[in-house]
């Protein structure tokens, strides 16, 4: 596997597999008890860190905000994107296929409802006023009142029916983020950025995951 060229993580995961399939067959008796500690106590390929990626502070985040020209309809709709990318720390998947009809309130305070994310996890985000104002403002001025919510325009400024692609979204991060003067931000990294600003605020660990 080392030289086929794999990653670390990789071999790592596949020799896991071949421990468990080892020791089922030892259970078994389908194999010697000494052979399967000698073909379990292989080590594993060390592996040398992991990309961290990029957190904001809380004034870069606002200068990432402040980057969207919000005068035309195109700037509120990529507005109202960052500002729940930021403030609701959604993965752009989920962000593209977010219905008007899942945004509710509970218990006195937004929430993104019933949201099924990555793994088919489903769970309730909470809406920070800062960006179900920007949800707000968005909806209001396109007419949207059901259906996706953010959606593909054309170069006229036309609205579609059609839900925004996770890719657009990216590209919504990318460009707002080229005119703040932040590079290499993506919008997994605002995902982390949220997480480290709740954590940061004294929000409880238990919330932040």
């Amino acid at each position: 596997m080392v030289a086929e060229g794999l990653s670390a993580a990789t071999i790592n995961q596949r020799l896991c597999a071949i421990r468990k399939l080892v020791n089922e067959a030892r259970e078994n008796g389908l194999i010697d008890p000494a052979e399967a500690v000698r073909l379990t106590s292989v080590p594993g390929v060390p592996q040398n860190g992991v990309r961290l990626g990029t957190w904001l502070t809380r004034e870069e985040t606002q200068r990432l905000l402040a980057a969207v020209d919000r005068s035309e309809l195109i700037g509120k709709r990529n507005f109202a994107i960052l500002s729940v990318l930021c403030h609701c720390a959604l993965r752009r998947e989920v962000l593209a296929m977010l219905d008007s009809g899942s945004i509710q309130q509970r218990e006195g305070r937004w929430v993104v409802a019933d949201l099924i994310g990555k793994r088919g996890r489903v769970r309730t985000v909470p809406i920070p006023p800062a960006a179900k104002d920007a949800l707000d403002e968005w909806t209001c001025a396109a007419g949207i009142s059901s259906g996706p919510i953010f959606r593909r325009m054309r170069r006229g400024g036309a609205i579609t029916g059609l839900a925004l692609s996770a890719w657009a979204a990216w590209d919504v991060v990318v460009t707002a983020a080229k005119a703040a003067g932040i590079g290499h931000l993506g919008p997994h990294d605002l995902h982390r950025t949220c997480a480290k600003l709740c954590r940061k605020a004294g929000g409880e660990l238990e919330q932040v995951q």
